[in-house]
């Protein structure tokens, strides 16, 4: 992908009005239209029904743009020839189909585990476009990335022992050594989410650079091991500020040239800066940027844009969320305590995080007729249910919306990262169809007076679950397990 580089100014600072157009965040009133054109597709084409009264649908021209912009934010910085890899957090969609389709638009892959590193490979993404990081990997799973040529990045003192083991003269194969580097914690603190903060002194996360003598364990064991070439650093995702997070690279930036000191030459010649870019839930604009965050990194960090380190990304949510909706049935309208409650079918199996814990996720509804047209009508306080059987299965609260009735669908937004691609097996509901969509040459601005929806075709990404293959997932072929005769 190609893109048109920033000329600066004498001083270095970049020109404000080519920072002003690098600033322009995909179209939202666009998105808005082909967003409103696929439901009323979805119905006309009969994508929601008894069987599936649930469907997830994700904008694909979304993804490319988003995709663009996060390619033309760090090429706008970035050292003419700086290698940087651009990396999408699987976690935040385990979607092959997904994961194919980015790798297309020159993305790698940033795998957690075993089950990401094999979906990542489905997806045609080579070796050495991944890189693996995990808390928790087992000796397979080390000696297997090793195998296979995947970067990695140890977590702990434990884990770079078993490298040690590995890698020591003839433990394997005489071949290259993949990139291997060390997870580092600055402490600088949490975010606005407890969960979602990797940076907090007792963090689970890297080795914690303020616990007495971490710091001077790693440049020692960068400086001895010369198979050592990368650091890495993520502190968090949601709810982190981006001050916080550019924190966190200057952290890792100077941890870098004390190592390269300390072994007497650049040893340490890429820097991990991990993803975690937070997405605005409340509104329709893509808020902050790439482009601002990018230049957030420059003005904090100066010496990360001058060519003497490779760079790796590892953003997930950003680059998703906004491209993506759930879309449900009412299936009933009811009061309860004299509150309206519309029952649908989209609760806690496809948004745990906003249904577990929704001061930190809160999730934007859209109302929708039975036709799939934007419902009109003042605002009633009321709640939007899911289908689960606990109490607290409510994805919208005490919120203001046209007053719901059966047979009208509802549209939670900004559900493109996580919701529908890690679905929870709550109550044995089957998992929903994920679509992708495309819109031709129909989202237009009468889109949302009643334009034609011929030109949306949806494009199955994942089919809906089938209920012999829940039972199949529940141990159907080993009905009688525990209850056939002793041999």
């Amino acid at each position: 992908m190609t893109s048109t580089r920033r000329a600066a100014s004498p001083t270095g600072s970049p020109d404000a009005s080519q920072d002003a157009a690098l600033d322009a965040s995909p179209d939202a009133a666009a998105a808005v239209r082909r967003r409103r054109l696929a439901v009323r597709a979805a119905v006309e084409q009969g994508l929601l029904s008894d069987a599936h009264p649930v469907a997830a649908l994700l904008d694909v021209a979304s993804v490319r743009e988003n995709a663009a912009c996060l390619h033309a934010a760090f090429a706008a910085v970035a050292a003419p020839g700086q290698p940087v890899l651009h990396c999408f957090a699987v976690k935040a969609s385990s979607l092959v189909p997904v994961v194919r389709l980015l790798a297309g638009l020159g993305l790698g892959c940033e795998v957690a585990g075993p089950g990401e590193l094999a979906v990542a490979r489905a997806a045609g993404v080579g070796p050495e476009r991944i890189v693996l990081d995990s808390p928790a990997k087992t000796w397979s799973e080390l000696r297997g990335a090793l195998e296979l040529g995947v970067a990695l990045n140890a977590d702990n003192r434990q884990e770079l022992a078993r490298l040690d083991a590995l890698l020591a003269p003839g433990a394997r194969p005489a071949r290259s050594v993949p990139p291997v580097g060390l997870r580092v914690n600055p402490q600088l603190g949490g975010g606005g989410i407890g969960a979602t903060s990797t940076a907090t002194a007792t963090s689970k996360f890297g080795f914690p650079l303020r616990d007495e003598g971490a710091r001077e364990f790693v440049v020692r064991a960068c400086a001895e091991r010369p198979w050592i070439t990368r650091l890495h650093c993520h502190v968090g995702s949601q709810g982190m500020p981006p001050e916080t997070m550019a924190a966190g690279v200057a952290a890792l930036y100077e941890l870098a040239e004390e190592v390269n000191r300390a072994a007497g030459e650049r040893r340490i010649d890429t820097l991990d800066i991990g993803g975690g870019l937070p997405v605005d839930f409340a509104s329709e604009e893509t808020s902050p940027t790439f482009a601002e965050y990018a230049r957030l990194l420059r003005d904090t960090v100066p010496g990360l844009f001058d060519g003497r380190y490779g760079l790796v990304t590892e953003f997930g949510r950003s680059l998703l969320a906004k491209c993506g909706l759930i879309l449900a049935r009412v299936e009933y309208a009811k009061r309860a305590g004299g509150r309206p409650v519309a029952i649908t079918h989209a609760g806690v199996q496809v948004a745990a995080r906003t249904v577990f814990a929704p001061e930190a996720w809160p999730l934007r509804v859209a109302v929708h007729d039975r036709h799939g047209r934007p419902k009109e009508g003042p605002g009633v306080v009321q709640d939007v249910a899911g289908p689960c059987c606990f109490a607290g299965d409510l994805v919208a609260r005490g919120r203001e919306l046209p007053e719901l009735e059966a047979g009208d669908l509802v549209a939670l937004l900004d559900t493109g990262a996580y919701y529908f691609s890690t679905p929870f097996d709550y109550n044995s509901l089957p998992r929903p169809g994920v679509y992708g969509f495309t819109t031709g040459a129909d989202a237009g601005e009468g889109a949302d007076a009643g334009g034609r929806t011929d030109g949306v075709r949806f494009l199955t990404v994942r089919p809906p679950q089938t209920l012999d293959e829940v039972v199949a997932a529940s141990g159907g072929d080993q009905r009688d397990a525990l209850t056939a005769p002793p041999p």
